[in-house]
């Protein structure tokens, strides 16, 4: 008899709400294929178009918040969602549109990367919807995870050390989310030490810096590789071990193509894991 397609065993599910990088570093490509990397389903609403590659952002075509809330209930009321991640959301229209369908399908398993300048230095999210993201978006959020300049924009302080660091995280988290993640590339030292905050109680994660500038789309992976723990129900704190082993390889063991700030290797950390 054949077997009627509601009953089949699920797998693990994931959506990313984010910008496309049409040269596959960053943005949803690089989210899907961390995805798949660790055995999830990977899904993605589109929120902009960008003509971007090593060399830096050259145009940025956003989609209008009815396009974008058409692909998430596309996806949310047929294939479902176990976890989801935000990237560059562009606008406050979008915000808030994503926040009202994220309340509407209520999901909880909710991962937001704050992406607000690419690493070539472009502006992918405009001044004005850092207060929407605050207001809106992080009181729905389990995850939030910033790196450096990007929780100094966000908590409109200025981060120096670790105290400065825990005082962002308390900050962030005094918007709504449930848990902070600041990540650690931009300090300085041999190490990138992450800082885990979950209402009370401070977790540092320490990685080996590599000397390399192929860094492109690591917030975007290491906040995918988060997401994608979270859909296989790990815990946060497991789920970022996971992605911060997953980053590091990716960094470690990079591509080195195109004319300037090259991609990490998605598929470096099951590599590593194979027999040798």
């Amino acid at each position: 008899m054949e077997m009627d397609i509601h009953s089949r065993q699920q797998v693990a599910r994931a959506l990313t709400i984010a910008g496309s990088d049409s040269g596959g570093g960053a943005g949803i490509q690089a989210d899907l294929k961390t995805f798949q990397e660790l055995g999830v389903y990977g899904m993605s609403a589109i929120t902009a178009v960008t003509a971007q590659n090593t060399l830096g952002v050259q145009a940025v075509y956003p989609l209008s918040p009815d396009a974008v809330i058409q692909q998430i209930h596309a996806v949310g009321d047929d294939i479902g969602v176990d976890a989801v991640k935000t990237g560059m959301l562009f606008s406050s229209e979008i915000i808030l549109a994503v926040a009202e369908a994220i309340r509407h399908f209520g999901w909880t398993k909710v991962v937001v990367d704050p992406v607000m300048v690419a690493k070539g230095g472009a502006v992918l999210l405009q001044e004005e919807a850092i207060r929407a993201l605050t207001g809106k978006l992080l009181p729905l959020t389990a995850v939030v995870t910033p790196n450096i300049p990007e929780a100094e924009q966000l908590t409109g302080s200025s981060i120096r050390g670790k105290a400065d660091k825990e005082e962002a995280a308390r900050r962030l988290a005094g918007f709504g989310a449930r848990y902070v993640i600041i990540k650690g590339g931009h300090d300085e030292g041999a190490e990138a030490v992450d800082l885990l905050f979950d209402g009370r109680y401070f977790t540092e994660l320490a990685g080996k810096r590599i000397a390399t500038g192929h860094t492109h789309g690591t917030g975007c992976t290491f906040s995918a590789a988060l997401t994608a723990g979270l859909a296989r129900g790990l815990e946060v704190e497991s789920a970022m071990r996971e992605a911060k082993a997953f980053i590091q390889a990716a960094i470690e063991d990079g591509i080195k193509i195109g004319g300037g700030r090259g991609p990490t290797n998605h598929w470096a950390f099951q590599r590593s894991r194979l027999p040798r």
